[in-house]
């Protein structure tokens, strides 16, 4: 599977990847929602930046941590032990304080030649497809949810 993850536009979160800073993504619910235990070592991430339609780097996933079930100290001993990597801004530590989390960290890191990405309705910030070419514009398909539940 590739993955499509939109970066935090407000946060400069694809600067922040690009210039090295940032290594690692983190995603946080109060249950395990996308990526949480959908994302694997090896995998390739694709990344564009919120409010872009341009898919413009990508990356390989070198490593994932899944938490489920988190006390209050569990999650902020989490963020801080990976801040190096996350380089969380105040307001993301908040946003992510949440009780299912999930880190993935990156590497082979590089900028592409952007892809026109085809926004449809129904996106989350993360996607998980089978092909990038499955969301850029001419030969994207409706985007279901298919690849997003649990494997048995």
């Amino acid at each position: 599977m590739v993955h499509l993850v939109y970066c935090n536009d407000k946060e400069m979160e694809l600067e922040k990847i690009l210039s090295g800073d940032q290594r690692m993504l983190i995603r946080g619910a109060a249950g395990r929602k996308i990526p949480h235990s959908r994302v694997f070592p090896g995998e390739t991430l694709y990344l564009m930046k919120k409010g872009t339609a341009s898919i413009s780097a990508m990356a390989t996933v070198k490593d994932v941590q899944n938490y489920v079930k988190l006390a209050e100290e569990e999650i902020a001993k989490i963020m801080a032990d990976n801040q190096d990597k996350l380089c969380l801004s105040p307001s993301q530590k908040v946003r992510w304080h949440k009780k299912c989390l999930c880190l993935v960290e990156l590497e082979n890191l590089q900028q592409i030649t952007p892809l026109a990405f085809d926004h449809q309705g129904n996106m989350d910030d993360w996607l998980i497809l089978e092909k990038i070419e499955d969301v850029v514009a001419g030969t994207s398909i409706p985007y279901n949810y298919e690849h997003s539940k649990f494997k048995k």
